[in-house]
């Protein structure tokens, strides 16, 4: 059997007398998951006094007023001032996701940490969100379009208008709790309630199903509503839909529709952010010589300047040619000019570059790695 003389409330929790109020709440938590009584079946009786006692030493010193009396007086500073259930809902409260893992229930002494009212009146709940995965193609989502979806949904039934009781059949009050909403028990020295699972905490059952819905109060139908996609957008946006989700339960406010975004590649552009790459070839000719050549962007064709002695690799910006930003500006549109090699040459070409390589000569050395030459050659190749 336990012992029955009261332990120093600082040797209980394992903190020094000057103790910090966070370390003392610390040190109960850890307590309290150690000695729970349903953590330990094999020694409930044991675990159930640690447990309390631990519980009573955090009401003293979690109590500036107390812990003060106890520090003067020690147990006789407080002797009928401590373990009253009041004092021990609000620890429950304030330990709620301790105790909350340990019983799985949503109300211990009737505090506030549950998902429903006393005398079984339902919270309002929000609806559920949804998500909905989008597929554009580059240009819609270059350009921003709006486009319907068609999503399905659970909606609360308009025969019953959600209540799950066949119109005109009314409630009735539940069986199981009595029309309370919740259960209440002991367990081992604590009194628990928990919400009934039979009416789901609103201490009303149906009469009578609704043939609608068979007394879900909620059917699955598919909506059709139109989403505007802003331009520019990318892969992985999230765009949301306000109220767009389920309905909410007794009156509480819709869910919203999270529409999830996939980009289609271009087929020649590459995206980075708001700015486009693509490649164009050029002849040996143009890039010695110099050209106008025409470029793609995203409305049109437009021409581009090859200054003379254009080496491989050289990347040219189109300022604002890019994609709009949804928040805010444009990007740019870089080309990066590749000089074509042919790979076969007919008699007229082969004279002429032979012609060439007797006037232009290039002495055959190594690059050294801090030269611009070298950059340019690591920057085709990388």
């Amino acid at each position: 059997m336990p012992s029955t003389s009261k332990r120093d409330y600082y040797e209980v929790l394992e903190v020094t007398r000057e103790a910090t109020s966070e370390q003392i709440k610390s040190a109960y938590r850890k307590a309290a998951l150690k000695h729970h009584p349903d953590r330990n079946p094999e020694n409930k009786p044991d675990a159930e006094h640690k447990f309390r006692e631990a519980s009573e030493a955090y009401s003293v010193l979690s109590d500036p007023q107390k812990r003060a009396a106890y520090d003067r007086y020690g147990h006789a500073g407080i002797s009928g001032q401590v373990f009253d259930t009041s004092n021990m809902g609000t620890i429950f409260e304030e330990f709620q996701d301790v105790f909350g893992d340990i019983f799985g229930f949503q109300d211990i002494f009737g505090g506030g940490a549950g998902g429903r009212r006393r005398g079984g009146r339902s919270r309002a709940q929000r609806g559920a969100d949804l998500r909905y995965d989008l597929k554009l193609s580059f240009e819609d989502a270059a350009a921003g379009v709006k486009t319907k979806i068609k999503i399905p949904r659970m909606e609360n039934c308009e025969a019953c208008k959600g209540t799950g009781a066949k119109p005109g059949s009314g409630m009735q009050s539940c069986g199981t709790c009595k029309g309370h909403g919740q259960l209440h028990y002991q367990q081992g020295f604590f009194a628990v309630s928990r919400t009934c699972p039979a009416c789901g905490g609103a201490g009303q059952t149906i009469k009578e199903s609704c043939a609608e819905c068979r007394g879900q109060g909620r059917i699955e139908r598919s909506r059709t509503i139109e989403v505007a996609i802003p331009a520019g957008v990318d892969n992985g946006m999230r765009l949301r839909v306000p109220g767009e989700g389920e309905p909410g339960a007794n009156g509480g406010p819709a869910g919203d529709l999270y529409a999830f975004i996939e980009v289609h590649e271009h087929p020649f552009f590459e995206r980075r952010g708001a700015d486009l790459y693509c490649s164009i070839p050029i002849t040996i000719s143009q890039a010695a010589l110099g050209a106008e050549i025409r470029v793609p962007t995203l409305h049109g064709d437009e021409n581009l300047s090859i200054p003379e002695g254009t080496q491989p690799g050289t990347l040219f910006r189109k300022k604002g040619k890019g994609l709009p930003d949804p928040h805010g500006g444009k990007g740019d549109l870089y080309v990066n000019v590749r000089v074509a090699i042919p790979s076969k040459l007919t008699k007229e070409q082969k004279a002429l570059f032979e012609q060439l390589h007797r006037v232009v000569k290039v002495e055959n050395k190594p690059v050294e790695r801090s030269s611009s030459f070298f950059d340019k050659v690591k920057d085709i190749f990388s």
